[in-house]
């Protein structure tokens, strides 16, 4: 686990923890104070496939006054407590699934005399949450790239206020994260986000709400500039961890031409040119990056409609996409506001035109929808197998707070709210893992526990041996063909193993698996590093001028 620890003066600094004693503010001077960031998790696999990007984000937004950060990913081993010290300030981004082992962290930072920062999404839509029952000094809301910064720099003064909104900062804004502190060996991928915000509204996904319809796109010669760095530390798999890769579809554009030439004003469709403008030129500085390096992203399924742009990303060498497909129905897509997705065989073809275009697909599933019948699994996986998709999830729908579904479910549970150990259903995540359900919302036709059933055979057929190695021949050789079967068998593991399963013997079966397996993947994910690779000397002027020519290709110094 990386250790990088700063040592810093007590003539500088004070004590951001409030009611300390008064001795320790004597023996400041000889005591170090740190600043730890951690990702939480109740499941630790030694390895993992993604870096979580918002860890190396904010370490880049400390203050250098504050020295390096200690960064802590229990998704690889769990914080070791004698690690806080009085004085420490710890930062814990919480999500709604890993909430609960997050308040646990807090609680233990706080006991221990550090100031306690909650951020991220679950704590921006509940921050009196954060701060009462995770027993947070204060909360960062929103973006943290220049909230962060201010939150400790009020800390350090000894100001600490109780919420820092960053609200939506502008895609320009976006920082690069701080890789050289990254644990090379722990991580099979890397992650880089070109943009921020949905267009879209789904029912299920809070993305539209807390990060905004607008997409906010960050300048590309930033994005190129942060991979080329991570190229240099061998670092080749790449994941674009965008909320939505293809902000605007050929729909979009005709929409608003449509309302231009109606009212007169083609501000929006400018407006929409110039996103996609930008895709297409953040693309074509990724092929010019090592034939070597992959990358992956999420788009919506719409993007199936638009050869050019799939091309331009066969040629960046985004070699895969997770899509939403959500339901093979059209009374499923209706139920989570998603009807503009094709179903039965039209989506099957759809499906296979991404593979026909060099994109493969990670098609994400949800069962437990209202419309959702027995038959429906069977014809989910049907689906999935027929229409060539190369990975696959199968999740059990989940009212996440901030969606059209979790404020629809509240409402219900208004009147007669369910308990589970005395906690609100509709506060599930603050349920003790143990006895959490695997569902929450009850449905017209099933039992959550047929619905979790049925689910894991899903899962299971999907993934039996025989399947994966059906779909490994889309690798280019027998190196890959391993890699690919390796990965698909983790990813399974780590996915439904751990989670879906009610069996506690199942799921500690599947974490040993999932840890050993995850040792062989990060073997085969390896690459050497190239310190001699450089980024463009990006002309601004010029491209900004022109977006039909590219920047100087890559230079490799002798």
């Amino acid at each position: 686990m990386l250790r990088h620890i700063a040592t810093w003066h007590g003539s500088f600094l004070r004590p951001c923890q409030l009611n300390l004693p008064y001795s320790y503010e004597e023996s400041l001077g000889s005591i170090p104070m740190r600043v730890h960031l951690v990702n939480p998790s109740d499941n630790s696999f030694g390895t993992a496939v993604i870096t979580p990007r918002w860890l190396f984000v904010l370490a880049a937004a400390t203050p250098s006054v504050a020295g390096d950060p200690i960064l802590v990913d229990e998704s690889l081993e769990q914080i070791v407590p004698e690690s806080i010290q009085p004085g420490d300030i710890v930062g814990i981004s919480v999500h709604t699934g890993n909430a609960l082992r997050g308040y646990a962290v807090g609680h233990m930072a706080r006991e221990r005399g550090a100031t306690v920062i909650y951020g991220g999404i679950h704590a921006t839509l509940f921050p009196e949450e954060a701060l009462d029952v995770g027993r947070g000094h204060a909360v960062v809301k929103g973006d943290g790239d220049i909230a962060w910064g201010k939150a400790i720099a009020d800390c350090l003064a000894g100001r600490l206020q109780r919420v820092y909104d960053g609200g939506r900062i502008e895609g320009s804004q976006f920082l690069a994260a701080r890789w050289d502190l990254v644990p090379r060996d722990k991580y099979m991928w890397a992650s880089v986000q070109t943009i921020r915000g949905c267009p879209k509204h789904c029912s299920f996904c809070s993305v539209w709400r807390t990060d905004g319809q607008k997409p906010r796109q960050r300048q590309f010669q930033s994005v190129i500039d942060e991979i080329v760095h991570l190229r240099r530390i061998g670092f080749r798999f790449i994941a674009l961890a965008d909320d939505n890769f293809y902000p605007v579809t050929l729909t979009d554009l005709r929409l608003a031409r449509e309302q231009g030439e109606a009212q007169n004003n083609f501000a929006k469709l400018e407006e929409l040119i110039a996103i996609r403008s930008e895709r297409f030129q953040l693309m074509e500085e990724l092929a010019r990056l090592p034939k070597d390096m992959v990358f992956f992203t999420q788009i919506t399924m719409e993007a199936g409609e638009d050869g050019e742009y799939l091309d331009a990303m066969r040629k960046a060498n985004i070699k895969g996409a997770l899509v939403g497909v959500e339901a093979v129905t059209p009374e499923g897509l209706k139920a989570v506001f998603k009807d503009w997705n094709y179903s039965g065989e039209a989506l099957a073809r759809q499906l296979q035109t991404f593979k026909q275009h060099g994109v493969h697909v990670l098609g994400s599933f949800i069962f437990g929808l209202p419309t959702d019948k027995p038959a429906t699994f069977n014809a989910t996986v049907e689906m999935a197998l027929k229409a060539g998709v190369t990975f696959a999830q199968f999740v059990m729908m989940t009212p996440f707070p901030g969606t059209v579904d979790f404020t629809r479910w509240e409402k219900e549970q208004a009147a007669d709210p369910t308990l589970v150990e005395g906690v609100p259903i509709t506060r599930y995540w603050l349920i003790p893992t143990e006895v959490r359900p695997k569902m929450f919302t009850p449905h017209p036709s099933m039992s959550s526990d047929e619905i979790r059933e049925r689910t894991q055979r899903v899962w299971d057929r999907f993934y039996n041996w025989s399947a994966i190695w059906q779909r490994s021949a889309c690798t280019p050789n027998l190196r890959a063909r391993v890699a690919f079967m390796f990965l698909s068998k983790l990813y399974r593991q780590m996915y439904a193993g751990t989670g879906i399963s009610s069996d506690s013997a199942r799921r500690k079966k599947a974490k040993r698996w999932a840890r050993w397996t995850a040792r062989q993947c990060r073997k085969l994910f390896h690459a050497s590093p190239m310190p001699e690779l450089q980024s463009p000397a990006w002309d601004l002027a010029f491209l900004k001028n022109s977006s039909q020519n590219a920047p100087a290709p890559f230079i490799v110094l002798p």
